[in-house]
């Protein structure tokens, strides 16, 4: 790799690190701001889920038009959305407020989010493009490693918004690197179509709103309505896109087993993935009554292990089936999460360290060798769609995770945290069978182009 391109992974990585650090310390917080802010645990989780509804709701539009417009563009204009948004959300007040600038500041995060992946695949040759998904999964891993224990040490010296404000220096760091040093990629001939964008806006808003209503178990004409919104404008952007080139909801990658089964996987695992951090820092800090000093080093070891696992698992994708590398993390993962849930009355610190290490063993195992699963069984010209898909898939699977802790938080109060953790261990079962059943599908499509633009 050339110095230039070192500089542009140092300034990718650096942006993925400011909006992964973000979302480890709002789910170690969440207990603290939820209390200063006098919200019900079940309310304060919309403090991730507004961040995380902005993303899911733009994503495939932005990997859209990172591929007309660029990709740098639509990664520089997320990194200076999300660093003003940062500030917004250390000014507020109230829930409603902090609401309002998570949404701001996910649409930011979404920019990033949306291409990061295609930029790292314009930097990497295919036969090293395991190295350099592992890299991000590193940087990820560290980054969630470091968050909790931020949050614990900001929460020691003062007030929660300080756990925002300090991405602000961070951001503006994040935009000196990138400016001079990301790649202009290639741009697709096609137009960007606003009423698509529109459409998809809609129908993902829709359905993260009726997840959420429906884990706090809202009045069911809401759901239904919601969850009708999304249904029906679900199949007018399917019928907008019919016969696209490069269509936003990209419908023909999914015809591909490998890229199907590869977002299952990752739909899943993320879910699996939610449930655990979402509900971990209440079970530390309401039922062990931990500090929470104390909750954020109990959530370290899983992603500490997870960033050490992660490149030695990218290394290892170059060589053997992800498919194969994937199930036999996802077991570890579901293994791990079932030991949560059957955690003695009192446990020490070590029995729940081993348990988050073991997790983390798993989950790292999983990420690099799926990431690169996605992006190789899409052609290079729409990677920007591969790479949405990735974030997509991501960003469902932690959402639904946090709108069933939700769920649980309200069918079994007190042992909502334990309810979650066996959730948790189910649904990172299924992901380890998806990733399994990818040794069994047709391999020879995944070079076969499907179209004048590899479709």
């Amino acid at each position: 790799m050339s110095g230039k391109n070192r500089r542009a992974m140092a300034a990718i990585m650096l942006a993925v690190a400011l909006a992964t650090l973000d979302t480890a310390i709002a789910n170690t917080a969440l207990p603290a701001i939820a209390a200063d802010l006098h919200a019900a645990p079940a309310a304060s989780v919309w403090i991730i889920n507004a961040y995380q509804l902005a993303m899911v709701a733009t994503l495939l539009p932005l990997a859209a038009l990172g591929d007309i417009v660029g990709h740098r563009r639509v990664y520089i204009s997320g990194l200076a959305t999300f660093t003003v948004a940062s500030l917004a959300c250390s000014l507020v007040s109230t829930l409603p407020a902090l609401a309002a600038a998570r949404i701001l500041q996910g649409l930011g995060a979404s920019a990033i989010m949306s291409v990061n992946i295609a930029l790292i695949r314009s930097l990497y040759p295919a036969h090293r493009l395991g190295r350099g998904v592992g890299m991000n999964a590193l940087v990820v891993g560290v980054s969630f490693a470091v968050g909790p224990t931020v949050a614990s040490l900001i929460l020691s010296f003062g007030a929660w918004p300080w756990l925002f404000a300090v991405n602000v220096p961070l951001g503006v760091v994040a935009l000196v690197f990138a400016l001079p040093a990301l790649p202009a990629t290639p741009r697709g001939s096609h137009a960007f179509d606003p009423l698509a964008a529109l459409l998809n806006v809609i129908t993902f808003a829709a359905l993260i709103f009726a997840l959420g209503e429906a884990a706090q178990r809202a009045p069911a004409p809401r759901v239904l309505i919601a969850g009708a919104i999304a249904v029906v404008f679900g199949w007018l952007l399917m019928r907008r896109e019919a016969g696209h080139p490069a269509p936003m909801l990209p419908v023909d990658l999914f015809r591909r087993p490998v890229f199907a089964l590869s977002a299952l996987t990752a739909v899943c695992s993320f879910a699996a993935q939610g449930l655990a951090f979402v509900s971990l820092p209440f079970y530390f800090e309401d039922v062990l009554h931990r500090s929470q000093v104390e909750t954020g080093f109990l959530m370290t070891p899983w992603p500490v292990v997870v960033a050490l696992a992660a490149p030695f698992a990218g290394r290892l994708s170059d060589r053997y089936p992800p498919g194969l590398l994937g199930a036999i993390g996802l077991a570890v993962l579901s293994a791990g999460m079932a030991s949560l849930a059957l955690l003695p009355a009192h446990p020490t610190v070590h029995e729940i360290g081993l348990r988050m290490a073991i997790c983390g063993a798993g989950f790292g195992f999983f990420q690099s060798p799926n990431l690169k699963a996605i992006m190789s069984s899409a052609p290079p010209g729409r990677s920007g769609g591969a790479s949405g898909i990735i974030a997509t898939s991501r960003l469902l699977g932690q959402t639904t995770g946090a709108a069933l802790v939700a769920l649980s938080f309200s069918v079994a109060g007190r042992h909502g945290p334990t309810l979650s953790l066996a959730a948790g261990a189910v649904f990172a079962g299924a992901a380890a069978i998806a990733s399994g059943l990818r040794l069994f599908a047709p391999s020879h499509r995944l070079g076969t182009p499907v179209g004048p633009t590899g479709r």
